[in-house]
C-alpha cells in the first residue's frame, strides 16, 4: 500500500466584525415567526425536529402564502446591498 499524504490546512480569514450581516431568506423570515407556534404545538421535539416541520410547512404553502415573506427577504436583499455598498466605500479608503 502506498503511504497516505497530508494534507495541509488553511487558515480561514477572520470575519470583519464591522461588515454588514447578510440577507435572510424568505424562508428564514417565514421560520422565524413560526418556530414559536411549532414548538408550542409540539413541546416534547427536538431541535431538528423543529427544522423538519417548519420545512414540512414552508413546503406546504402556496405562492400566495410565501409572498409577504418574499416581499420582506427582498427588501432585506435592499438593505443588505446598501450596507455592504457603503461598508466597503468606506473599507477602501
Amino acid at each position: 500500500m502506498a503511504p497516505r499524504e497530508t494534507k495541509k490546512r488553511t487558515k480561514r480569514k477572520k470575519k470583519d466584525p464591522n461588515a454588514p450581516k447578510r440577507a435572510l431568506s424568505a424562508y428564514m423570515f417565514f421560520a422565524n415567526e413560526n418556530r414559536d407556534i411549532v414548538r408550542s404545538e409540539n413541546p416534547d421535539v427536538t431541535f431538528g425536529q423543529i427544522g423538519r416541520l417548519l420545512g414540512e410547512r414552508w413546503k406546504a404553502l402556496d405562492a400566495q402564502g410565501k409572498e409577504p415573506y418574499e416581499a420582506k427577504a427582498a427588501a432585506d436583499k435592499k438593505r443588505y446591498e446598501s450596507e455592504k455598498e457603503l461598508y466597503m466605500a468606506t473599507r477602501a479608503e
